[in-house]
Formats: structure tokens, sequence, C-alpha cells
């Protein structure tokens, strides 16, 4: 009885990740332009890593990207649903969210560029 209850919370979680990703595709167009821009750049890296290691580690500071755009919406979801009005605290929490993606966005070349130069 217990594992029927594991895997029933397990088949509820993927249900709230894919509604989670459907709600990004369509109310978040930086999310869909990372996706897009993701499926250009995953087969250039399959064709220039020089090894399994390389591959994953170029998928990987893409799907970063993704990952913490994903966290951004949902701060920045929850701060709107707070409320609209001009408030230090809300700005603060959305401006490191978007500092966030900055960052994970500044190390797709960085990894990229170790990864083939070195």
């Amino acid at each position: 009885m217990n594992r029927f209850l594991d895997i029933q919370r397990l088949f509820h979680s993927l249900i709230y990740s894919v509604d989670g990703l459907k709600s990004a595709v369509t109310n978040q167009v930086s999310f869909v332009l990372e996706i897009a821009i993701g499926a250009l750049l995953i087969p250039i890296a399959i064709w220039l890593g020089q090894s399994g290691l390389e591959i994953a580690l170029m998928i990987s500071v893409l799907m970063l990207v993704l990952i913490v755009e994903l966290i951004n919406s949902a701060i920045e979801t929850t701060v709107d649903r707070i409320g609209m009005d001009n408030n230090v605290l809300s700005k603060n929490a959305k401006d490191m969210g978007s500092a966030a993606v900055f960052l994970s966005l500044i190390n797709v070349p960085l990894v990229w560029g170790l990864v083939l130069l070195a």
C-alpha cells in the first residue's frame, strides 16, 4: 500500500511539473526564446564536443539557463500574486531573479569557450 502511495505521489509530481512547463511556455516569452536557442545549440554541442563529458557539460549549462529561468518566473509570479503596487522588496526579489538568469546566460559562452578552446 505504501509503495502505491509513493508511485501515486511521483505521478502527481510529474503532472505538476508538466503543468509548470506548459505555463512557462504559454506565459514566458523569454523561456520560449531560451528553448529555441537551446534547440539550436544542442546539436552544435553534440557536433563540436570531443567527448561525452564535453557534450554533457555544454548541454548542462544550456539546461541550467532554463532551470534558472523557471525559478525566476516562479519568483516573479509569486511577487505579482502578492501585489502589483511598487515595493522595494518586490523589486529586489524580481531584480535578483533576473540577475540569476543573467549570470546563467553569461556562464554559457564561458563554459563553451573553455571546453572548445582548452
